[in-house]
């Protein structure tokens, strides 16, 4: 038909129009029976889906326990499940018990180390204030690490003591 050589034939044409139909359809309207018929066919139906729900509920009952009883196992599972992951969490969790404690004894072990700097901060604060303020600590420094004198005083040096050569093998030291 299009895009080929041989030209089309009548039928050819005519299954073409068919499938090319662009009519829009109208749906038809429906017009309902009365409140009185309606209410009648809705009665006279009750009887039979009644039984037929009977008969479903007497099939479905021994299923429905079974699901009950399955429903509380799995709520009661779920809980201890929830309870021991709760427990492992805080336990040992990011911020758990374990991490707590480690935390604790390393935050005391760095006040131990802060009260220490401190106490030495303290002295060495004492020392430069005495460097400052006291004569005879200025004195004494002076005397002690540069050697200095008052006229008429003699500075006897002591040699310092060689210290002793390592032994040369293992026998010796034994």
């Amino acid at each position: 038909m299009f895009g080929s050589a041989q030209p089309a034939t009548a039928a050819q044409i005519e299954r073409g129009r068919q499938a090319m139909d662009f009519r829009i359809g109208v749906p038809k309207i429906r017009v309902l029976p009365p409140r009185e018929q309606r209410l009648r066919s809705l009665v006279q139906g009750a009887d039979h889906a009644e039984a037929l729900t009977g008969k479903v509920l007497d099939k479905a009952t021994p299923y429905i326990q079974k699901a009950h009883a399955l429903r509380t196992r799995l709520a009661t599972l779920a809980v201890a499940l929830l309870a021991v992951w709760l427990l492992m969490h805080v336990t040992f969790g990011a911020n758990g018990m374990v991490i707590y404690r480690a935390k604790r004894a390393e935050y005391q072990n760095l006040q131990k180390d802060i009260d220490h700097l401190l106490k030495e901060n303290a002295q060495y604060n004492q020392q430069v204030s005495q460097l400052k303020t006291d004569p005879k600590r200025i004195e004494k420094e002076a005397r002690e690490q540069f050697h200095y004198a008052r006229p008429g005083e003699v500075i006897y040096v002591a040699p310092e003591r060689p210290v002793p050569a390592p032994p040369a093998n293992r026998s010796a030291s034994k």
